[in-house]
């Protein structure tokens, strides 16, 4: 089944967020695992493209837009299926992933910004609710 994981951020910033995201997928990656990053929109999705291209001065982490390349290390995208089984999803969306059965892996990264916090409680609910057991994380 399908590892949930709440990592929680002690502040309610957007960067750290989006930091927090890349350095997970350098170490998914690293770790040998398809890496899919799940955003919320295309500004987001394209945020995230430049940071990965600026993250990690010392190693280069490979990556690419979906529609780009769906077979890259490092995935961002949106509502699209990973092309490659059983890796690692990052989710910066605000809601469950319509894929979550094709991922070994599960990362929902939590901060305190509220609406954020409601909706990661909502989707920790919706897990259990389908089986699940998610685990929380503090960072």
């Amino acid at each position: 089944m399908t590892r949930i994981e709440f990592y929680v951020l002690p502040d309610s910033s957007a960067a750290g967020r989006a930091r927090a995201a890349c350095q997970l997928a350098s170490k998914g990656w690293q770790h040998g695992l398809a890496v899919f990053i799940r955003c919320q929109d295309a500004a987001q999705c394209a945020e995230l493209d430049a940071l990965l291209w600026r993250f990690r001065a010392e190693r280069f982490i490979p990556h690419d837009l979906y529609e780009h390349d769906p077979q890259a290390p490092v995935v961002i995208g949106q509502e699209q299926p990973p092309a490659t089984g059983q890796g690692l999803l990052i989710n910066l969306a605000q809601s469950l992933s319509p894929h979550t059965d094709d991922f070994s892996r599960v990362i929902e990264i939590v901060n305190q910004q509220p609406e954020l916090l409601n909706a990661c409680r909502e989707n920790f609910r919706l897990y259990r609710q389908r089986g699940y057991d998610p685990k929380r994380v503090e960072l």
